[in-house]
């Protein structure tokens, strides 16, 4: 008995000191594990929607299936916040949403929407691709549970309203729903707005209780959410661009393998730049598919166009005075979006 403890004390330190690569049968069984992969958002049948498939197909395809992929829209797995701490506690694995909504995470994660960034949809997927925009954006929050794989440009900003906003002028004293960041609610308050931060979900039933009297978001979405049921009157501003960051739960990433760790990273990097033609696509036929349903688009004379930038920019270069941290972020995205415009 007592040599065959010795026996197998030897055997198992042995194992310790030669390592799997000498165990075929410890590698194999490391090999044959499956991870399951939640991807989260809060969107359906839009630019981010189409990413997250495009993912997780090239993610199963390289990962040979050792990698589960499973696509959760139409935040099915809780408000935004929600789907933020899922992720960074591991409960998520992956979350798609606009950057600005990390802001709790990290203050300079909200810089994207700064308004006047980008003057079109291709100049904001060229500046979404700008090597310096991307090693900035997707080391953020490295340090509370998060691991940034891609970035992308995912519509222009239009606004729904109960009733039309022709000018500058019906905006005034209205309750519009914004975005999570003070580069949203500062210039908008600046043009006679009320701005209200609500989370996606809650925006179609605050318009029909008229808590709200309009929101800023993706034209796709009110498509894809029946928000015409509602509203048929659509502005189309232009301002802020609605970027979207994917980030990966760093608990979850850590159990990875060095080979799935690559291709979680290299799949998210390529798939959010190639997805550039589609999004621009699936967002040129959300006009005709809001006017298809009977809805109708309205811009500005251009004069008040002009002066509604100017006011919206001015008073974002406000808001990142404020913070040292985030000027610097702004003048790094500000001279990225003049190199690619």
């Amino acid at each position: 008995m007592k040599r065959s403890i010795a026996l197998g004390m030897v055997i198992a330190a042995n194992a310790c000191v030669i390592g799997p690569s000498l165990m075929p049968g410890l590698a194999r069984a490391a090999d044959d594990k499956t991870f399951v992969m939640k991807i989260s958002l809060p969107t359906l049948n839009d630019p981010t929607h189409q990413f997250a498939k495009n993912y997780a197909a090239a993610i199963e395809r390289d990962s040979g299936g050792r990698i589960k992929p499973e696509i959760y829209t139409a935040s099915q797995l809780g408000s935004i916040p929600r789907q933020i701490e899922g992720t960074q506690f591991g409960a998520i694995q992956c979350a798609v949403l606009p950057p600005e909504f990390f802001v709790g995470v990290d203050d300079r994660f909200e810089v994207m929407a700064a308004p006047g960034l980008v003057d079109s949809m291709e100049h904001g997927q060229r500046l979404a691709a700008d090597p310096a925009v991307r090693k900035f954006i997707l080391a953020l929050g490295a340090d509370k549970g998060l691991h940034g794989v891609g970035f992308m440009m995912a519509s222009p900003s239009s606004l729904i309203a109960r009733t039309p906003v022709r000018h500058l002028a019906d905006l005034k004293g209205q309750k519009i729903r914004v975005l999570a960041s003070q580069f949203q609610t500062v210039p908008f308050g600046g043009l006679g707005a009320n701005p209200v931060a609500l989370t996606l979900g809650d925006v179609l039933p605050a318009l029909q209780q008229g808590a709200i009297d309009g929101a800023i978001s993706a034209l796709k979405n009110f498509v894809a959410m029946h928000f015409s049921d509602t509203s048929k009157y659509v502005t189309e501003i232009g301002q802020p661009a609605i970027f979207t960051v994917i980030e990966i739960s760093k608990k979850w990433y850590d159990t990875l393998p060095p080979d799935l760790q690559q291709i979680v990273d290299k799949d998210g990097d390529t798939e959010s730049i190639a997805v550039a033609p589609q999004a621009l696509e699936i967002t040129n036929g959300a006009r005709k598919d809001w006017v298809a349903s009977g809805g109708e688009l309205i811009s500005f004379p251009p004069d008040e166009q002009a002066s509604m930038l100017k006011t919206l920019v001015s008073s974002g270069e406000e808001v990142a005075k404020a913070k040292p941290e985030l000027s610097a972020a702004y003048q790094l995205i500000l001279e990225a979006a003049q190199r690619t415009r």
